[in-house]
């Protein structure tokens, strides 16, 4: 479902294929440590657990049981999480039901990933007489910016909304971990509806668990066909030869731009506007994995054509220290036909063969070759074809994704599953704020 083009990465395939050896020991390791809880490698095969495991296979039927109930009875789901237990859930949402769609049975707001006074005192106001639930996302349950969200929301639906204990009980849906923090024993005690972070996959890698799939649930997203997508990704990338498991070879070619050609920074680029938040899923999963010990490359992204208006200049005719990754798309959601003016005033009935979809694609195009051609931009592209952006494509990209970001930071030689630079800038606030 993902094609890896390297026409324009400036890439011999032999320059791949030298690396195989090292990606063959990776992929051998990273399969052995799926038993290895510590090792923080359970992601690798969810997929399966889905359908093969008892104890997930009840999850599952107690969140699509809870989802239905709730979307007959709010109007807003409330997801409350920063990084990965939100990004994820956010980027299918988004890119699955792209804008104002009339057919969501829940509109899905997203709090606790800021600490901005504003945005809190507005959504606070704007919820004051809504309908809504609140799923909040947090594996020990102290993490500031969630935990003070979850503060002021659950004081809202008690205090100022005044539900009663059952509605506030069926309401308040939390997600943490399995016997041990802060969150867990709050719900515990409170009897709010509980589902589990599993001990053997962290944050970034968690889409696929209950962190992502039950907000998606409450959305109405297919998440049949989310698993189905991400199962055929487990089998695409199964096998540890870099030119037959897309996943490897875009993970190499990322690797070797870096260490070879001095890239440091790689750009996502998209065309969907409805992938923008995938594109920052896709940052905190490579940034925060990857960014260690004074290596790794700096992820950033860009949406085109709107950016081409801004960054473009830079990107034409900067410094050469990046690389793009672009992702297509064959077949989009939605099109437009553009209709034609029989005065042509605003000369544009030259377009009235094309479709919207079909100028972008055009435009796409015109990028890549302004971008990557030697006498114009000479910028490795390296090109992720993708066949759609439905429920099975979210899937498939994500464990794609997933798998290529722990290849190429085994190959850097850092763990791709711990994140020890975050809790420095925490020491120092809680400092700051007098917490003992």
């Amino acid at each position: 479902m993902i094609n890896v083009d390297l026409k324009n990465a400036q890439i011999k395939i032999e320059e791949l294929l030298k690396y195989q050896d090292q990606v063959s020991i990776i992929h051998q390791k990273l399969d052995t440590n799926i038993l290895n809880e510590d090792e923080f490698c359970g992601w690798i095969d969810m997929p399966l657990r889905y359908q093969q495991d008892l104890t997930y296979q009840a999850a599952w039927q107690k969140m699509n049981t809870l989802a239905l109930k709730l979307q007959e009875e709010v109007d807003i789901l409330l997801v409350i999480g920063i990084g990965g237990s939100y990004l994820g859930a956010r980027a299918a949402v988004e890119m699955i039901q792209g804008f104002y769609n009339k057919k969501a049975p829940v509109k899905v707001i997203y709090c606790g990933n800021t600490l901005s006074s504003t945005y809190n005192a507005q959504l606070l106001d704007y919820l004051a007489d809504k309908e809504f639930a609140i799923n909040v996302i947090s594996k020990s349950g102290t993490t500031t910016e969630p935990a003070i969200a979850f503060r002021l929301f659950r004081d809202l639906m008690v205090n100022e909304q005044k539900k009663s204990s059952e509605v506030v009980k069926n309401r308040i849906v939390v997600t943490t971990d399995k016997e041990t923090g802060v969150l867990h024993n709050l719900a515990k005690e409170e009897g709010y509806q509980t589902f589990v972070v599993p001990n053997d996959i962290g944050g970034r890698y968690s889409v696929l668990t209950p962190v992502g799939i039950f907000p998606m649930l409450v959305a109405g997203i297919d998440v049949e066909r989310v698993m189905i997508g991400a199962q055929k990704a487990y089998q695409e990338c199964k096998t540890d030869k870099i030119l037959a498991n897309p996943a490897y070879k875009y993970a190499v070619s990322r690797y070797h731009l870096y260490q070879e050609k001095n890239k440091s920074i790689e750009i996502l680029v998209t065309y969907e506007l409805q992938l923008q938040m995938f594109a920052e899923w896709w940052k905190q999963l490579f940034g925060e994995s990857e960014g260690k010990e004074n290596k790794g490359l700096f992820p950033a992204s860009v949406l085109f054509t709107t950016d081409l208006h801004s960054l473009g200049q830079f990107i034409q005719e900067g410094s050469k220290i990046f690389f793009e990754t672009v992702i297509t798309i064959k077949e989009p959601n939605l099109d437009v036909s553009i209709p034609s003016s029989e005065n042509d005033d605003d000369q544009l009935n030259y377009l009235t063969k094309y479709s919207l979809n079909d100028i972008n694609n055009k435009a796409c195009q015109a990028t890549i070759a302004a971008h990557s051609g030697y006498q114009t931009g000479n910028i490795p592209n390296i090109v992720l074809e993708w066949e759609k952006m439905d429920s099975e494509m979210f899937g498939f990209a994500s464990y794609f994704f997933m798998r290529a970001c722990a290849m190429s930071a085994s190959l850097l030689q850092v763990n791709p599953f711990n994140q020890p630079g975050v809790e420095v800038y925490k020491k120092n606030m809680f400092q700051l704020l007098g917490k003992k």
